[in-house]
C-alpha cells in the first residue's frame, strides 16, 4: 500500500481497497490522484474515493451470511429529545456536500449544541463567552493536529472490539422460518452506501404519510420579490452577516444606492430585513448620495426572535414544510438550514428525529421564515429538498407523530420464494420482538449502558474513567490521542488541547473538569447537555429491558400468562387467571426499571431484582441524589406487529440501478424501474410502518435471522469481500 493515509477517511478507504482482488486493488490505487496542497486535500480525497467506489460497485452492499446490517431511523421520541435543540457549528457543510461527512466513527457521542452551565450561580456569563470564542475557533474544522498520520488499521480490525447482540440481551426470535442472506446497501465502512435502499417517511399526527410532492410556493402578495436574493453583492452580504452576528466592531453597515429609485431602495430594504433577521434599515443622505443603513434594533435576542412587526398578522406565524434529506440526521439538517438562513436553530420544530444513513422525509416547522426564502435553499443545498409549504398558527411538537413508514430493499437475496413468503407472512402476522437496537448501546469497547450504570450507582470516578479512558474500537485519531494524553497525565486541559473539535462528550467533560476540578466530577459532568447525559441512563434501562424480555420469552413463550402486564390507558395492570384468554401477546408490556412502575407477578419479577442487585442497584429505590438521574420508568410492548406490510421479490441484472423511485425521482418525472421476469440477481423490497421508538433493524433481523451488530456484520462482510 503506497504511503500511509493521513486521516481516518483514508485509512478506512485503504482498508476497503485491501480487500479487493490484486488486479482490482491495482486499478483502484492507480486511480488515486497526485497529491495536492493541504488546502485542496478534500477534493483529492473525494476523487480517490470516487475511483475506489467504481472498483467496488458490485460489492458496495455487504453480503450478509443470513443477514444485513440495517440502519435505524425510528427512535423518534427517545427521552434524549426532551432537551432544547441547539446548533452544532461543526464546520462540516463542505464535507457533507461531498458525501463524506458521515464517516465519523460512532465511538463518541457528539453534543448537539453549546454546553449548558451546571448552575446559574457559578460563572455562567464568563463561561458562555469563553465557549462562544472556542466554538468560533472550531468552525473551520479540524486542526492540523487532527490530521496527523495514524497507524493504519482496517475498519474490520477496529470493529472486533464492538458489541454483539448477545452482549445487550438480544437473543430470541418469534418466527420459525429459516433465515436467508441478503444485502442491505451498507459496506465495511459507511463510504459506499446506497441510501435509496433505505427510505423513511414520517407518519404525521393525522395518520398520513409525509411525501415531498409539491415544490411550489404559496402565493402571497406580501412576499418580497425574487430580486432580494441578487440585489446585494457578496461583500455586502458578508458585512451584513458579520454585523448581524456581532462579529465586528461596527454598529451599522451603509450600502450606497447606485440606482437611486424608490423601487430599488425598497428592494434593498426588503433584502436586508428578510435575509438578516434582527437588522433594521433606514435611508440616509450623505454628501449628496443615498445610503441604506442597516443597524441592530433589539440586540442578540433578535437572532432567536425574528422581528414581529415584519410578519403579516393575517398569516400563521409558522411555515410548515416537508424536508427530504439524504445522509443527514434531523439536527444536522436543521443546523445546515439555520446556517444558510442566518437564524438560530431553535426556531425550528419537528415531531421526531430521523437518523442519518437513509433517505428520510419528515415535516418541519419554522418561525416566521417565508416559504419563498425556504424554497430558495433548493438552489443552494445538496442532498436536501424542501416543499409542500403551508403557513400554520402552531409549531410542531416532539412525539406528535404516529410513527414512520419504511421502504427497504434487500439485494441479492438467497432465500427461495417459499422462504421469503414465510418470513414476510410471519412479520405481518406475528411481528418481531421490540428490542432496543444496537444503535442504542454504542460501537466501542465501552458501551453506553456501562456509563449509565455507573451514574445510577453514583460512582462518578468510574463515569469519568469510562468516558475518557483509552478504548478499542472505531474512533477518530484525535480522540485516540486525547484519551492517551488523559491516561498519561490526568490533566484535563492537556487532554482537551488534543481535541480540535470540542463539542463531543469527551470535550465537554474535560472542559468541565478544567473548570470545576477533579474533585467535583458531578458538576463537570453536568456541563454536558442534559439530553446527552440522560442518554447513558436510558441506555442502561434499555439493556435491562432487552435482557428481561429475552428471559420472559424463554420462560413463557409467545402467549400471555397470569402475572403479565397490560396497559389500560396509561396504567399498567396485571392479567388475572380468568382474563388470560382476553389478551394476546401483542397486548403484553414489560417495564423499564424505575420508581414509578410495577413489575410482573411471576418469575421475571425476581429476574429484574437479581439483575439490578448484581449491578449494585436497589430496585425498590430508583430515585437518585441528583433529580435528573432519578428513573421513573416506563412500559414497552414486547412484540410489535408492523402495519401496512407489503413486499415484492424483483429480478435485476445491474446492481447499480435503483429498484424504486424516491419522492425526488417522482418530482423529476423519472419513470419507475421496469423489472425483467428473470435476472442475475433477486431483491426483496419491503414496505412497513412502525410506531415511534421502535427499531426497523429489529424487523429486518426477524426476517433474515441474523445478528445485526456492526461487529458481527463487519466480520461477515470482510469474509465475503475476500
Amino acid at each position: 500500500m503506497p504511503g500511509r493515509p493521513r486521516s481516518w477517511l483514508f485509512r478506512v478507504a485503504f482498508a476497503a481497497a485491501a480487500l479487493l482482488r490484486p488486479e482490482q486493488r491495482v486499478r483502484a490505487l492507480a486511480a488515486r490522484p497526485v497529491p495536492r496542497p493541504r488546502s485542496q486535500a478534500p477534493g483529492s480525497l473525494k476523487c480517490f474515493l470516487g475511483a475506489l467506489k467504481m472498483e467496488l460497485t458490485e460489492v458496495t452492499g455487504v453480503s450478509l451470511k443470513r443477514g444485513s446490517h440495517a440502519v435505524e431511523d425510528n427512535d423518534s421520541v427517545a427521552p434524549a429529545e426532551e432537551a432544547k435543540r441547539q446548533k452544532v457549528l461543526d464546520g462540516c457543510l463542505t464535507t457533507g456536500q461531498d458525501g463524506l461527512e458521515h464517516v465519523s466513527p460512532p465511538g463518541s457521542v457528539h453534543v448537539p449544541g453549546p454546553p449548558a452551565a451546571v448552575s446559574a450561580r457559578e460563572g455562567r456569563k464568563n463561561s458562555d463567552v469563553q465557549l462562544e470564542e472556542e466554538e468560533e475557533e472550531e468552525e473551520d474544522g479540524l486542526s492540523e493536529e487532527g490530521e496527523e498520520e495514524e497507524e493504519a488499521e482496517s475498519f474490520a480490525d477496529m470493529m472486533k472490539h464492538g458489541l454483539t447482540e448477545l452482549d445487550v440481551g438480544i437473543t430470541k426470535f418469534v418466527s420459525s422460518h429459516q433465515g436467508f442472506s441478503g444485502i442491505l446497501k451498507e459496506s465495511l465502512c459507511s463510504l459506499f452506501i446506497r441510501y435509496s435502499d433505505f427510505v423513511v417517511h414520517e407518519i404525521g399526527k393525522d395518520g398520513q404519510i409525509s411525501h415531498l410532492d409539491d415544490l411550489s410556493v404559496p402565493v402571497d402578495e406580501e412576499d418580497p420579490s425574487e430580486d432580494i436574493f441578487t440585489v446585494l453583492t457578496a461583500e455586502e452580504k458578508q458585512r451584513l452577516e458579520e454585523l448581524q452576528l456581532f462579529k465586528n466592531k461596527e454598529t451599522s453597515v451603509a450600502i450606497e444606492v447606485i440606482e437611486d429609485t424608490k423601487e430599488k431602495r425598497t428592494v434593498i430594504h426588503q433584502a436586508i430585513k428578510s435575509l438578516f433577521p434582527g437588522l433594521e434599515t433606514k435611508t440616509e443622505d450623505r454628501e449628496g448620495k443615498k445610503y441604506i443603513v442597516a443597524y441592530h434594533a433589539a440586540g442578540k435576542k433578535a437572532l432567536a426572535n425574528p422581528r414581529k412587526h415584519s410578519w403579516p398578522k393575517s398569516r400563521g406565524s409558522y411555515c410548515h414544510f416537508v424536508l427530504y434529506k439524504e445522509n443527514k440526521d434531523t439536527m444536522d439538517a436543521i443546523n445546515v438550514l439555520s446556517k444558510y438562513l442566518r437564524v438560530k436553530p431553535n426556531i425550528f420544530s419537528y415531531m421526531g428525529t430521523k437518523d442519518k444513513r437513509a433517505i428520510t422525509v419528515q415535516e418541519i416547522a419554522v418561525l416566521k421564515i417565508t416559504a419563498q426564502r425556504l424554497a430558495h435553499l433548493n438552489k443552494c443545498l445538496m442532498n436536501f429538498k424542501l416543499g409542500n409549504f403551508s403557513y400554520q398558527k402552531n409549531p410542531l411538537k416532539l412525539g406528535e407523530l404516529q410513527g414512520n413508514h419504511f421502504t427497504v430493499v434487500l439485494r441479492n437475496i438467497t432465500g427461495t420464494d417459499d422462504q421469503v413468503q414465510q418470513a414476510m407472512h410471519s412479520l405481518k402476522e406475528i411481528g418481531f420482538i421490540n428490542y432496543y437496537g444496537m444503535q442504542r448501546f454504542g460501537t466501542t469497547a465501552v458501551p453506553t449502558y456501562q456509563v449509565g450504570r455507573a451514574i445510577l450507582q453514583n460512582s462518578w470516578t468510574e463515569v469519568m474513567d469510562l468516558i475518557l479512558k483509552p478504548r478499542s474500537g472505531a474512533e477518530k485519531g484525535y480522540l485516540v490521542k486525547c484519551r492517551e494524553e488523559w491516561a498519561k497525565t490526568k490533566d484535563p486541559a492537556a487532554a482537551l488541547r488534543k481535541l480540535p473539535v470540542k463539542r463531543c462528550v469527551e470535550g465537554q467533560l474535560l472542559r468541565g473538569l478544567s473548570k470545576y476540578g477533579m474533585k467535583n466530577i458531578v458538576s463537570a459532568f453536568g456541563i454536558i447537555p442534559r439530553n446527552n447525559r440522560l442518554m447513558y441512563i436510558h441506555s442502561y434501562q434499555s439493556y435491562v429491558w432487552n435482557n428481561m424480555v429475552s428471559k420472559r420469552i424463554e420462560e413463557y413463550g409467545l402467549k400471555p400468562v397470569p402475572g403479565d402486564l397490560v396497559l389500560k390507558g396509561a396504567t399498567a395492570t396485571y392479567i388475572d387467571e380468568e382474563d388470560v384468554n382476553n389478551y394476546s401477546i401483542h397486548d403484553v408490556v414489560m417495564p423499564l426499571p424505575g420508581f414509578d412502575v410495577i413489575y410482573p407477578k411471576h418469575k421475571i419479577s425476581e429476574a429484574y431484582r437479581e439483575m439490578l442487585t448484581a449491578d449494585n442497584l436497589d430496585i425498590d429505590n430508583m430515585r437518585h441524589k441528583i433529580r435528573d438521574y432519578s428513573l421513573s420508568g416506563a412500559y414497552r410492548k414486547i412484540i410489535i406487529r408492523p402495519q401496512n406490510v407489503s413486499w415484492e421479490v424483483v429480478a435485476y441484472d445491474d446492481p447499480k440501478i435503483p429498484l424504486f423511485n424516491t419522492d425526488v425521482d417522482n418530482l423529476e418525472g423519472k419513470p419507475p424501474p421496469v423489472f425483467a421476469s428473470e435476472g442475475k440477481y433477486r431483491a426483496l423490497k419491503m414496505d412497513f410502518s412502525l410506531p415511534p421508538s421502535t427499531y426497523a433493524t429489529m424487523a429486518i433481523r426477524e426476517v433474515l435471522k441474523v445478528d445485526t451488530s456492526i461487529k458481527n456484520q463487519t466480520q461477515l462482510n470482510t469474509t465475503w469481500l475476500r
